[in-house]
């Protein structure tokens, strides 16, 4: 695509809904944010406008400039894969303190997977830059689903939890977050059918998850996992998927490469 306005357009509009998801998290008038929030609003941003300095400098032709920038994505890309890991297993531990299951457990187990995933095949299709940039911006879907879904509970007063008798209010937020995103995501893929099945698969991300949640919750393994997730040790997971990931995009910068060079 030689064009990328609209791209352009949808991560300003994903780091405003960002920083709209966050604000009751800081800003409320229950909050208590604790290092590890920071660490996750400081890395999310940073990935986002990142992606947005990408997209500005090949809209206007630098691509020099793009290439400098995109070093840094080796350094930022596993730093946000493993704080969002951990984020996954802090929601766990938390919930077993309190004698519960985690009712997001699937989705911030499989959103961890899916950003690992997408970010690695990025890295491993390279050489198609049109699939290589969609892989990337398409992501910014994940992160606008999921700060959506907390800016609706937080501003929409339909949405607002006000008691256990509107509690239901959660799922509904889900949905509309879900809906809202699976419909831009199609409009980013009928743009671009040819390369533009990222969209779809991240898309329906939340989708899969709640049929995943549904499956576990009647199996009644959501606590098992849970217990699971929540049992790992924060340090360990951050540092052990920080260098695994950070391995990984590696080898399959340096395998792109070589297959470069022999063409």
């Amino acid at each position: 695509m030689k064009n990328h306005k609209l791209e352009i357009s949808f991560l300003i509009l994903v780091i405003f809904i960002s920083i709209a998801g966050f604000w009751d998290l800081f800003l409320g008038a229950n909050a208590k944010p604790i290092g590890l929030h920071y660490l996750h609003v400081f890395t999310s941003l940073l990935w986002l406008f990142l992606l947005l300095i990408q997209l500005i400098h090949i809209e206007q032709k630098r691509f020099s400039q793009h290439r400098k920038f995109g070093i840094a994505i080796f350094a930022v890309a596993p730093l946000v894969v493993s704080t969002v890991a951990v984020l996954s297993v802090h929601s766990a531990h938390k919930a077993i303190i309190s004698g519960k299951e985690d009712v997001l457990i699937v989705q911030n187990v499989m959103v961890t997977l899916v950003l690992g995933l997408v970010i690695f095949l990025a890295f491993a299709l390279r050489r198609n830059k049109t699939l290589h940039g969609t892989l990337l911006v398409s992501l910014a879907m994940l992160f606008m689903i999921i700060a959506l879904f907390f800016a609706l509970l937080t501003f929409v007063p339909l949405y607002k939890i006000e008691g256990p008798e509107t509690f239901y209010r959660f799922g509904t937020a889900a949905i509309t977050a879900g809906c809202m995103g699976a419909l831009i995501s199609l409009i980013f893929f009928f743009r671009n059918m040819r390369n533009g099945w990222p969209w779809l698969f991240v898309g329906s991300v939340f989708f899969i998850n709640a049929y995943i949640n549904d499956l576990l919750h009647k199996s009644n393994n959501i606590q098992s996992l849970t217990e699971f997730v929540g049992s790992i040790n924060h340090s360990k997971i951050f540092i052990l998927t920080f260098f695994e990931f950070l391995a990984l995009i590696s080898m399959a910068w340096y395998l792109g490469k070589s297959k470069t060079q022999k063409i």
